[in-house]
């Protein structure tokens, strides 16, 4: 990592030391601290964003991998991703490089950009850790991949406080945000983060952008029949059309509690999809309606679903090619 630091925005001094406002944990970082994120450091009295341009891993992926599935179905995109994450979750299955600072190199906007432009990419999914904690350089690439004519994509845990956030949007045109549950102390004491932020997040991405919802069930952690209703409940107030995606867990870093019972999946969808059209079951891959997507109007299959590709079926011109209905897909 070479030292190509450029000043944090969204920070106020404390006395000696400074406190970071780019998200609801408002970090008080002593000099020569990082905040938890790993990417802020207080360096002589000021905030740098020592993350700024730093990439640890890049790779072409099918947009389904992110996943959106409602989004420019069956093309590929540039995933990139820095270091570190502004959650502590147990479960991380990134940890080598959400939770570390891990061997990294630097490319420029405009570097990122070049590497972009390709026939078979779509833009930028920023990803595999946590996207927003590299806010500046995506202040920075993001308007030009959209001047360029290419997508950008944030898969994100969506804690960002209001003001950074509602800079940032207008060069977004899609995002995946986990909702890890919809209890607060889950976030509170479990992964040391912060709900309410995190559905404003989701409340105001719903009218910029095209987005879609991940919940990973964990068993005992957030698997109830309440816990379950209250969080479609939740996702069904910001309209029928939203996208959720449940997602299986597995075992990984500091978490041994065994597979989530893919009978909790079938029934989460079960519950999920009387109040919404779109619902998905991830990290399965023998529950085949878990990942096709139908029409709401007539049921007809519009995309048939594998392992992470999709293959058109059922829409033409941008409706259902059976009863006609506009279908709720952002298409190529």
């Amino acid at each position: 990592m070479k030292n190509n630091f450029i000043e944090a925005k969204y920070y106020t001094k404390e006395k000696d030391k400074i406190k970071c406002l780019i998200c609801p944990n408002y970090c008080i970082i002593a000099e020569g601290k990082v905040g938890r994120c790993l990417g802020r450091k207080n360096m002589a009295g000021k905030l740098y964003a020592i993350n700024y341009g730093e990439v640890v891993s890049i790779a072409l992926d099918p947009i389904e991998k992110k996943p959106l599935y409602h989004f420019y179905p069956g093309s590929k995109i540039l995933s990139v991703a820095t270091f570190g994450c502004n959650l502590l979750c147990p479960f991380c299955q990134n940890w080598e490089i959400s939770h570390e600072v891990a061997p990294s190199r630097y490319i420029e906007p405009a570097g990122l950009l070049k590497i972009a432009k390709r026939p078979d990419s779509i833009g930028i999914s920023y990803t595999y850790t946590e996207p927003l904690i590299w806010f500046e350089y995506l202040l920075d690439v993001c308007p030009l991949v959209k001047k360029a004519g290419l997508l950008n994509v944030l898969v994100t845990n969506g804690m960002i406080n209001e003001e950074p956030l509602r800079e940032l949007l207008p060069y977004i045109d899609a995002m995946n945000i986990d909702l890890k549950s919809i209890k607060p102390d889950f976030y509170t004491d479990f992964i040391k983060g912060d709900l309410p932020t995190v559905l404003n997040t989701i409340k105001i991405a719903k009218t910029a952008c095209h987005i879609e919802l991940t919940n990973l069930v964990i068993p005992t952690k957030n698997d109830s029949l309440e816990e379950i209703t209250e969080l479609v409940d939740f996702v069904a107030s910001l309209g029928r059309d939203t996208v959720l995606h449940f997602s299986r867990y597995f075992p990984n870093y500091k978490l041994e509690i065994p597979p989530t019972p893919t009978e909790t999946l079938t029934r989460a969808y079960e519950i999920a999809k009387k109040k919404l059209d779109y619902v998905y079951i991830g990290n399965v891959h023998n529950l085949v309606d878990g990942n096709n997507t139908y029409c709401p109007k007539c049921n007809n299959l519009l995309i048939a679903r594998g392992y992470f590709s999709a293959k058109i079926l059922g829409i033409k011109n941008g409706v259902c090619n059976r009863c006609g209905r506009k279908v709720d897909i952002v298409l190529g």
